[in-house]
């Protein structure tokens, strides 16, 4: 749920996070296809509360119609509690409470997800999976970014932050974290840089200012265009996908559909560091660019489909 312009940057955005759910989808084995669904919020006429329940049950109705070959479930600008309103509607629903038998919120697995990549990222570059000692940058404190703030903090990892909310200064202090401004953070000296906000935050004007040697976060579509890969490249800088690393909610909602066990999910999604490393290797082998390795796993993958 968010607010544009117009329709066709609506429009324009539900094609590629459908897209890049397809290929997340793929590349983590799950025999889900891949969709998103967008709820356009006029950006000069901000929703009340009561208008804001009738476009989600609205929203349900046009999910219901499809008659399970979508699932919804919870991403920017909806939370859990939003997920039961749309339930009044259709049953098509992922990411309910534990007590109505869904896997709850999946914003904690996705974390785990941003974890365990940034993980298998600095093992790729310098031999250590540790994050201990290491400055890790992360842009954006919501569902997913705070978590994985408090992951990397636990790990020992100096964190520079930075968000929209101005309240999340909070958080950065309870985590001795660093707080900038959100395009001084871009630019900061790190070892890592997390992007857990909102996409498109790469391209040619952006990346020759990074300072970073791996980036890896849970943000959708974080490149301009597929051609920033390269430049990334170019730059020396490992550009984990963020298809396959933020599939961690994805992976949840997966498990909860055949009947929810927690440890099973926490299991699979940890297995996003194994797939992370064997795309990287193939992108060595190849020559080419982690985007471009992953890409082609998708579409193997995908030309299998029944």
């Amino acid at each position: 749920m968010w607010a544009y312009e117009d329709t066709r940057l609506a429009l324009r955005d539900a094609l590629r996070l459908s897209r890049a759910m397809t290929y997340k989808a793929a590349v983590a084995d799950l025999p889900q296809g891949g969709g998103k669904g967008v709820i356009m919020l006029d950006a000069h006429d901000p929703l009340t509360p009561r208008r804001r329940r009738a476009a989600l049950l609205d929203f349900g109705d046009t999910v219901n119609a499809l008659d399970g070959s979508y699932i919804t479930a919870e991403d920017v600008g909806v939370s859990s509690r939003d997920m039961p309103v749309i339930a009044q509607r259709t049953k098509h629903v992922a990411g309910l409470a534990r007590s109505r038998g869904g896997g709850g919120d999946p914003s904690p697995l996705t974390a785990l997800g941003v974890e365990q990549a940034i993980r298998a990222c600095c093992e790729w570059v310098d031999s250590s999976s540790s994050l201990r000692g290491r400055t890790i940058g992360i842009l954006g404190l919501g569902h997913v970014g705070s978590r994985v703030a408090r992951r990397c903090a636990r790990a020992g990892a100096r964190l520079v932050v930075t968000d929209v909310d101005q309240s999340k200064r909070q958080l950065a202090e309870q985590l001795g974290a660093r707080w900038m401004g959100a395009r001084t953070a871009l630019q900061a000296d790190v070892d890592v840089l997390v992007p857990c906000a909102l996409g498109a935050i790469f391209n040619e004007d952006t990346v020759p200012r990074l300072r970073c040697r791996i980036i890896a976060g849970a943000a959708n579509n974080q490149l301009a265009t597929d051609a920033i890969a390269d430049l990334l490249m170019q730059r020396g800088i490992l550009w984990a996908p963020d298809f396959v690393v933020n599939a961690g909610g994805l992976i949840n909602i997966a498990v909860e559909l055949d009947g929810y066990e927690p440890a099973e999910a926490r299991r699979r999604v940890r297995g996003i560091a194994d797939t992370l490393r064997e795309i990287f290797e193939d992108a060595r082998r190849a020559g080419t660019t982690p985007l471009a390795a992953a890409m082609a796993r998708a579409t193997e993958k995908l030309q299998m489909a029944p």
